[in-house]
């Protein structure tokens, strides 16, 4: 049994997307963690802040560290977050005189949102191919059928024909659309996060700008001039650009179930059995997309009021954060990977298979 849908033994068949549950898994956090809390160490020697033989202990140990996971659960259940059980066990790996310079300057939310971002990184890069799949997919839909015709609808009423290749850009540009978004929403998000106790940076001394774009570098993120611990626009700009994705896909779902009617008949969506009934094919993914672009919509809200920080860190909207971005991002993934499946499964009625 499992809480969540997307990971459910059964429902993932349906629901579940690989590669973003992959990118978000916890053995991609911790990775991530390590490979942070190495470039800090390298970064900090190179600019003279601590000895080099400590980064390079500190580097070789995060290279092969396996921490003790029931001890990060029940330091995360006492501390709120893994970070101070993490940089114990870290630490005694590590080993005397070095350990007192692991994690220097940082905090444990440059850690933890640093770590979300390099995730971050690499599940974009799943949704933007997949976006780049489904315009191409369209757009081959467009050369078969574009010239033929269907019965255009407003209101839920019979209006003036339109031809194919109009319905069908009605559902391929707003994707075009949001590859731009994201390529400009990028180096606003996937910007590295450091900036210790309160933001500063102060306990980086003098060097803290090079310091920071380094590790920025090391990471493959943006450099970033200042800590935005408390400044989530960009974790919102990236709920509402999930939503639109979803949005739009549920869009050709509600359309598709709509054509697909049987007295409508415009479309054939294949597959879709009934236990009840042998003769009736369900828009199964048709209907999936409509179910996540309603779900997207709702937890985009719920990171949206995660912005509301109380001065310079908030716990509590940060764990809705925590609660609200992950599902999300796995529901946006699974409309691409249904949107996919949808394509496939559409024929014209006469045309068969």
């Amino acid at each position: 049994m499992s809480v969540c849908a997307f990971d459910h033994p059964i429902l993932g068949g349906l629901l579940g997307d690989r590669e973003i549950a992959e990118a978000l898994s916890v053995e991609a956090e911790l990775e991530a963690m390590l490979r942070f809390e190495a470039a800090l160490a390298r970064a900090q020697a190179e600019a003279g802040l601590i000895p080099i033989a400590a980064a390079d202990a500190i580097a070789e140990t995060c290279a092969g560290f396996r921490p003790d996971l029931g001890r990060l659960a029940a330091g995360t259940a006492r501390d709120g977050v893994l970070v101070p059980e993490l940089v114990r066990q870290l630490r005694a790996a590590i080993g005397e005189p070095h350990a007192a310079h692991l994690h220097k300057g940082a905090t444990s939310q440059d850690l933890i949102d640093t770590a979300l971002l390099v995730r971050l990184r690499r599940a974009l890069a799943v949704l933007d191919r997949r976006l780049g799949n489904l315009i191409d997919r369209l757009g081959a839909l467009e050369n078969l059928w574009g010239a033929r015709r269907l019965m255009g609808r407003t209101r839920m009423r019979r209006a003036e024909p339109v031809s194919w290749a109009h319905k069908l850009a009605s559902w391929r540009e707003p994707l075009v659309r949001h590859r731009e978004r994201l390529g400009e929403l990028r180096p606003r998000l996937l910007r590295l996060q450091l900036g210790g106790a309160v933001g500063d940076r102060a306990a980086l001394g003098p060097n803290a700008r090079a310091i920071a774009a380094a590790v920025a570098d090391a990471l493959e993120l943006e450099r970033a001039e200042r800590a935005t611990h408390s400044e989530r626009d960009g974790f919102g700009e990236l709920a509402g650009w999930l939503a639109l994705v979803a949005g739009s896909l549920g869009k050709l779902g509600q359309d598709v179930a709509l054509l697909a009617q049987d007295e409508v008949a415009e479309l054939v969506v294949e597959g879709g059995g009934s236990s009840a009934m042998p003769h009736k094919v369900n828009p199964v993914p048709a209907e999936v997309l409509v179910a996540l672009a309603r779900y997207a919509a709702s937890l985009a809200a719920a990171v949206h009021q995660a912005m509301v920080h109380e001065n310079e860190r908030s716990g509590a909207a940060w764990t809705l954060e925590w609660l609200a971005l992950p599902p999300l991002l796995a529901t946006a993934g699974a409309a691409t990977l249904r949107a996919h499946d949808l394509l496939d499964r559409l024929r014209l009625p006469e045309a068969g298979r």
